[in-house]
């Protein structure tokens, strides 16, 4: 399983970014897809998980209302679309996947796959 993460850069607070995640190696359509993000000295942490169907998203309490997780199982491809963002969500972004089928990916413990990361960096 490959996962390629990409559209991280540098915003404003206030602004927007789009990340996506393309996935590979399997039936992208039978697995939930997360979104985790780590700054530089704390833990990785959930941002954001859907399931396999695109259905139960679910978010970190720091990003609802703001982050929208999305897929699209014709082009393989997940994404994170991150309005009004503060200076603490810069971190590293990473993508990830379970090897169940149709499980849930609500936390770290749930994830066996892991893209490379996609820095966002947010300015005040």
């Amino acid at each position: 399983v490959q996962l390629q993460a990409s559209g991280g850069g540098l915003v404003q607070a206030g602004g927007s970014l789009r990340l996506s995640c393309a996935a590979s190696g399997r039936t992208f359509s039978s697995y939930a897809m997360g979104w985790f993000r780590q700054a530089p000295g704390k833990e990785r942490e959930f941002v954001a998980g859907i399931s396999w169907s695109g259905g139960n998203p679910n978010y970190a309490d720091s990003v609802k209302g703001r982050f929208t997780i999305s897929r699209d199982n014709a082009k393989n491809t997940v994404y994170l679309q991150m309005n009004n963002l503060k200076p603490e969500d810069t971190a590293s972004h990473y993508c990830a996947t379970t090897a169940m089928k149709y499980a849930l990916v609500r936390s770290r413990y749930d994830v066996d796959y892991w893209g490379k990361g996609t820095l966002v960096t947010v300015s005040s």
